[in-house]
């Protein structure tokens, strides 16, 4: 990849990196203090209401993709349609979220409404944050787009710890989330200039509805096995799949600054074709290692993660480490086909999601090492069927796909 980008973007992509491992580790303290400051069943709620506002935030991820590209491919033009575009965005997930409500506390058997009502709020927020970070990623500017990521991790996440610390409730850690995630907003839309709304932004309506789809599938998968094992899984070991989920989010989101250098590249088709297979190397390379370490260090992992109410655990984690090394292939993979608008991979993935679902519940649920290998077999499905679209799209004409 190295090659592929200029010595200047280069240098800022490892700005990003930086910013983004930090907010990551921002993000890894807050679950190793809950891991140790709740009982395991009240850490299983938190956990799982924190995969569920990672599925609620994939919108903004959805914006700042279509986003991204947009500006790439016309750097000049206005921006006031894409705000107008982030703006409508938003409203619509948070009136999703406040109507999903209802169903969220009985699917994750939730105590009361508060903690899941203070989540759908922070969506609004979130959601622009993503317009920002789109805008930012499209112009290349990494080195303001790293400062917001610190500000996210400052902010959204230590909003979320210190509501935690101080309430040590799941509800008092969303209210933190709240408040943080409206201070990473203002702070996003003063670092791209204070643009302001403009007509038309319902024009690119369904890119994003494209994008949102595709991501959202692959943020499923991501977060999708820790939901399923809240569900069919007794309280602690839940609570024990949660630890394990941390490794695949380390997997997953360690090669991170690899896609946000590529995507505004992704937009020309020639860069496209050279770039992907550098990219699909460099994250097989970065989780090879991840995957190693987890396989002959997993008691140490388990013990670093969960704290000693977990040191007893045979939880094997190579397999959660296993699953994110997938699906940042994934995430490469996708990408590559949003930007060439070919819906076959977003298809793929949604094919994959209901192949789990189906996998866990009806046979795969009866501990937690099930639960984690009907993820890996689904993820690691896709990526082969993922890499073959990816392949085919180079020798086919566009009307085919």
């Amino acid at each position: 990849m190295a090659d592929a980008l200029p010595a200047r973007t280069r240098l800022d992509a490892v700005a990003v990196a930086v910013a983004f491992a930090g907010s990551n580790v921002a993000s890894y303290l807050l679950t190793l203090i809950a891991a140790r400051l709740l009982a395991p069943p009240v850490f299983g709620e938190l956990g799982s209401l924190l995969a569920v506002l990672a599925i609620g935030a994939v919108p903004a991820m959805g914006l700042q993709t279509v986003v991204a590209l947009r500006v790439a491919r016309a750097p000049e033009q206005d921006r006031g349609p894409l705000v107008t575009l982030g703006l409508m965005t938003g409203a619509a997930v948070l009136a999703a979220a406040l109507a999903a409500a209802p169903v969220l506390m009985a699917l994750l058997h939730l105590p009361g409404p508060w903690a899941v009502l203070l989540l759908a709020c922070s969506l609004a927020p979130i959601t622009l944050v993503g317009l920002c970070y789109g805008v930012l990623q499209g112009t290349q500017r990494f080195r303001s787009m790293a400062r917001l990521i610190a500000t996210e991790g400052i902010g959204r996440v230590g909003g979320t710890l210190a509501g935690l610390l101080v309430f040590r409730t799941p509800t008092g850690a969303f209210a933190g989330t709240l408040l943080g995630s409206l201070l990473v907003a203002c702070t996003g839309w003063l670092i791209c200039g204070r643009p302001l709304p403009g007509p038309r932004g319902a024009g690119h309506v369904r890119d994003v509805l494209h994008a949102v789809q595709a991501l959202l599938a692959l943020v499923l998968l991501v977060n999708l096995d820790l939901v399923l094992a809240r569900h069919s899984l007794p309280a602690g070991a839940a609570g024990e799949y949660a630890v394990g989920s941390v490794i695949t989010k380390i997997a997953y989101w360690l090669p991170y600054a690899v896609a946000v250098v590529v995507l505004p590249r992704l937009a020309d088709e020639e860069a496209r074709r050279r770039i992907v297979p550098i990219a699909l190397g460099v994250c097989a390379a970065v989780d090879a290692v991840v995957v190693l370490g987890c396989a002959l260090f997993g008691r140490t992992v388990v013990s670093l993660v969960g704290g000693a109410k977990y040191a007893s655990s045979g939880l094997p984690v190579w397999p959660f480490a296993l699953v994110g090394s997938l699906l940042a292939l994934v995430q490469i993979l996708l990408y590559s086909r949003i930007a060439g608008a070919d819906r076959r991979s977003t298809s793929l993935t949604w094919l994959a999601v209901g192949f789990e679902v189906v996998l866990v519940l009806g046979w795969w649920h009866g501990s937690a090492v099930q639960v984690v290998t009907g993820a890996v077999t689904a993820t690691a499905l896709l990526v082969c069927f993922g890499a073959l679209v990816e392949f085919r799209s180079r020798v086919e004409p566009v009307e085919a796909r």
